[in-house]
């Protein structure tokens, strides 16, 4: 292991591993690497650690992920020789796994042969393994990772690491708030439900929860296909999932299925798709798809395996719409009435994030159903800037994939504005009115021209000429007045404070890190339970949790925090004997590290009571030892958050490894009220901005749009004109 690694086990800077280095005689000797990069034994390292009192502050996943490297480094089995133990190990008790991690070596080994021999019959195509004693280090990262995370956690570790050995390319997870979309756009309760490119399965389990008890999945890569069975059966026990690795275009694993709904995120841009050898195909009953258009293959592979009737939502790159290439399917799968909707997703979605991708909802045709005469078109990214406007929850973030910045979306915005249209455009298609600019149905009639371009944005805006003029003068009127009141209250804000130098040097202190804390009893850490426990919990309590699925409680989300608003997550998934309810004086830190928007911040009163969301970490202090405004400027300071992160593309922050300044109760007091005055400054400048975009949006659109006229004169001569009329003329 690297000196890095060993920083992060330890929960300090690589400065205090490299003066252990020079200070320390018995520190352990390199066994590998160069002078200026040296390897160390993983357990020679654990063992003077120990010596010395130090516990590890990494994360049980991080601990995996750590063995893994160097299990693979010793000519160890791979990744995919795990998954089936993940299963196994999901389904014991913590008290289990906990005696299976104290088992001697041999033992160990024989306990994890047997249980992963237990589960090979639930996963398809599943290949026996066979663990000897040098594996015990990983199977016992396994089951104490299983144990504290959760199944899902040391599932995504093992995927991780298997696409990086077979350098898979392209693959990616569907994000939790678009899978969950996108199920909830099919009608009914589908039972038997087909995901044809599932990767991770996210889509089959947004299916599952939404009540498909049938899951049925395809993916190209073997290591997807396999983790997303074990993930099913760890998300939906009840429900039957088959899911097999072979390419769904070349060689479909279910050529006799007709599922109640199909839901897919191709591939995208595919030109290897098979198109010389599947000309001939039964399943392009609209038309052959050219060989660029390998997204109108997907459809219509979707299409064939719909009941009559049944539907399919795909998620589809914005090229889809209107490239010429693919004209003569788009039209007939618009005058076969198979098109039901398009809806425009804002940048951010989903991979690539710089692209606002769309969603496709289709609906196989019944014989001798009902004529469909027009078909529904809606822009959420429309929506999106409204939300921003109103203190919605939209801000824009880095992004680290190609340098590429994009808009973090508003998932509750985007979510109601989308089902919204859906649900009463399906209700009565001839007389849905729509919103004018957001949401729009446009007859087969008017689609059927010389390029059938199926863009939501341009078929949308086109009905902005039905906005009335007087509305919208007077909702710029309002918007403008809030603005101009937002610019006072930001200049109020930021001349309240005065600042001073610390003197001619830095100031410097004493910290600890946040584990310390809590073993000192200064701190307490609360989380949501592994999905294993919960899954457990289910069960003993007739599929809620005992509790029941609070619906009526929000969740707050790492996104919330970092745009500044109030809970808005989904609670679906969360329980209420399981999820820690948030409190007042709570400190709450995103787990995913990200440059734009606070990290942290203190749970007020209109987030007591909200449920803790995923990829957040609470930080319960004892008033009587830490001032909550201090602790959150502190953890979520960035130096701090670096330091405290592991991951390229994706930081996730080891909330034991962050570090906090060792300060008496009323100097920390003194730093918190500087950090409550940043934080009300920062949430002053986000509700300017937002109202400075949502007025110059709402005076392009009048003008451009014809409801607004510009000024009879200009805004200069005006202001001229008012200051005692010393114009020359």
């Amino acid at each position: 292991m690297t000196a890095a690694e060993i920083s992060r086990i330890a929960g300090v800077t690589r400065a205090t591993v490299s003066n252990w280095r020079r200070r320390h005689d018995d520190f352990p000797t390199p066994s590998g690497g160069t002078d200026s990069s040296p390897l160390y034994d993983l357990e020679a390292v654990r063992a003077w650690l120990a010596s010395r009192g130090h516990t590890s502050a990494a994360s049980p996943s991080e601990e995996l992920r750590t063995t893994l490297r160097l299990h693979a480094q010793d000519g160890g089995g791979t990744p995919e020789d795990l998954l089936l133990l993940v299963l196994a190990a999901a389904g014991r008790s913590p008290e289990e796994l906990t005696a299976a991690v104290r088992l001697p070596d041999a033992d160990l080994a024989t306990r994890a042969q047997r249980d992963a021999a237990a589960a090979a019959d639930a996963v398809p195509t599943a290949e026996a393994v066979r663990y000897e004693p040098g594996d015990a280090p990983v199977l016992r990262a396994l089951y104490a990772c299983v144990r504290d995370e959760g199944g899902q956690a040391a599932l995504a570790v093992l995927a991780e690491r298997e696409l990086e050995d077979s350098a898979a390319s392209g693959a990616y997870q569907t994000p939790a708030p678009l899978a969950d979309l996108l199920a909830r756009l099919i009608p009914g309760s589908p039972a038997r439900v087909l995901d044809p490119a599932c990767g991770s399965g996210t889509l089959l389990a947004a299916a599952a929860r939404q009540g498909a008890s049938e899951l049925y999945g395809q993916d190209t890569l073997p290591v997807q296909a396999r983790r997303s069975a074990v993930s099913l059966m760890l998300t939906a026990p009840d429900a039957t999932v088959t899911v097999h690795a072979a390419d769904s275009l070349r060689a479909d694993a279910f050529p006799g299925l007709l599922a109640d709904a199909v839901l897919c995120n191709p591939p995208f841009g595919d030109r290897d798709w098979g198109h010389d050898e599947l000309a001939y195909d039964p399943r392009w009953a609209y038309g052959v798809p050219p060989r660029a258009e390998s997204e109108l293959a997907w459809v219509q592979h979707a299409l064939s395996h719909l009941t009559p009737g049944g539907h399919a939502a795909l998620l589809l790159p914005p090229a889809t719409a209107g490239r010429s290439s693919g004209r003569r399917v788009r039209a007939e799968l618009v005058r076969s009435g198979a098109l039901r909707a398009v809806i425009a997703l804002p940048p951010g979605a989903s991979v690539p994030l710089h692209v606002g991708l769309q969603i496709w909802v289709l609906q196989r045709p019944e014989p001798g159903g009902p004529e469909r005469k027009s078909a529904l078109f809606v822009d959420t990214a429309a929506d999106a800037a409204t939300a921003a406007g109103h203190g919605g929850t939209t801000t824009v973030s880095a992004r680290t994939r190609g340098g590429s910045r994009s808009v973090a979306p508003d998932w509750e915005g985007i979510t109601a504005r989308a089902l919204d249209a859906w649900r009463a455009f399906t209700e009565s298609p001839d007389t849905f009115e729509g919103e004018p600019g957001v949401a729009h149905a446009v007859g087969v009639v008017d689609l059927l021209d010389d390029v059938v371009d199926l863009t939501p944005t341009r078929l949308v805006r086109a009905s902005r000429a039905e906005v009335d003029p007087a509305e919208l003068s007077a909702e710029v009127d309002t918007t403008r007045r809030d603005l101009v009141e937002a610019a006072r209250s930001l200049g109020r804000t930021a001349g309240q404070e005065t600042w001073s130098a610390a003197g001619v040097t830095t100031r410097q202190w004493r910290t600890a890190t946040a584990s310390d804390l809590t073993r000192g009893g200064a701190l307490t850490l609360l989380r949501n339970l592994p999905d294993s426990v919960r899954t457990r919990a289910q069960a003993a309590g007739g599929g809620t949790g005992g509790g029941g699925r609070p619906e009526t409680r929000p969740v707050l989300t790492g996104s919330d925090i970092a745009t500044g608003s109030g809970p808005t997550g989904d609670p679906m998934g969360l329980y209420d004997d399981t999820a820690p309810v948030i409190a007042v004086g709570d400190v709450l830190v995103r787990a995913v590290a990200s440059a734009e928007g606070p990290m942290a911040r203190v749970a007020e009163e209109a987030d007591a009571g909200a449920l803790l969301g995923p990829h957040v970490h609470l930080f319960r202090p004892d008033p009587a030892r830490l001032d909550p405004w201090f602790l959150a400027g502190f953890l979520g300071a960035e130096e701090n958050i670096a330091g405290a992160s592991t991951g390229s593309t994706v930081l996730t922050v080891s909330p034991g490894r962050l570090r906090v300044p060792l300060l008496p109760l009323e100097e920390q007091r003194r730093y918190g009220e500087a950090f409550r005055h940043v934080h009300e400054l920062r949430a002053e400048a986000q509700r300017a901005t937002r109202l400075a975009e949502q007025t110059a949006r709402l005076l392009a659109g009048g003008l451009t749009g014809g409801q607004l006229l510009p000024s009879r004169e200009p805004a200069g001569a005006a202001e001229a004109g008012g200051r005692g009329g010393d114009s020359p003329h």
